[in-house]
């Protein structure tokens, strides 16, 4: 259940920091990033729809729900574009593979389709963006810890 928790957690907020993480001026340059911005009516209906079964589920549960499981002490905006975009990248990919585990709720296993598919095509047009606008480069050493972290964390 733990993985639900975060990976609802990590969508409700790509959902609002997705298109405060990356400058206007970059995202016009080869690809169309600057559609996740802002996210349409229908997207945002279907993330919230998966939040309240998820909290129907939470409260018939004894678990907790913890937001800052992977703390960092520095703010996306202070990175370079393309550490945002790994940033952004990185955390699209931890929740599309918690979202798209197999749940034992039949109503959050149908609430969560649409978010994944939405999640999961972010995350590919990120892909996209970075082979394209920045193949070779490395993350930063705030970040690449953070990733180490993540990484970790995963295993």
């Amino acid at each position: 259940m733990l993985y639900l928790s975060f990976a609802l957690l990590l969508a409700v907020v790509l959902g609002d920091g997705l298109g405060a993480a990356f400058p206007r001026d970059t995202l016009k340059k080869n690809f169309s990033l600057s559609k996740y911005q802002f996210l349409v009516p229908h997207e945002l209906k279907a993330v919230q729809k998966m939040k309240e079964q998820f909290e129907d589920i939470m409260l018939l549960s004894d678990r907790k729900c913890h937001t800052r499981l992977f703390h960092r002490k520095w703010r996306p905006a202070d990175l370079s574009v393309a550490d945002r975009v790994m940033l952004v990248e990185a955390e699209l990919e931890l929740a599309t593979a918690m979202l798209g585990l197999t749940t034992t709720t039949p109503a959050f296993a149908e609430a969560r389709q649409r978010p994944l598919a939405f999640l999961t095509q972010v995350r590919e047009d990120l892909r996209g963006w970075m082979a394209t606008e920045a193949p070779s480069h490395q993350p930063s050493g705030k970040l690449r810890h953070w990733l180490q972290k993540l990484q970790t964390a995963k295993e």
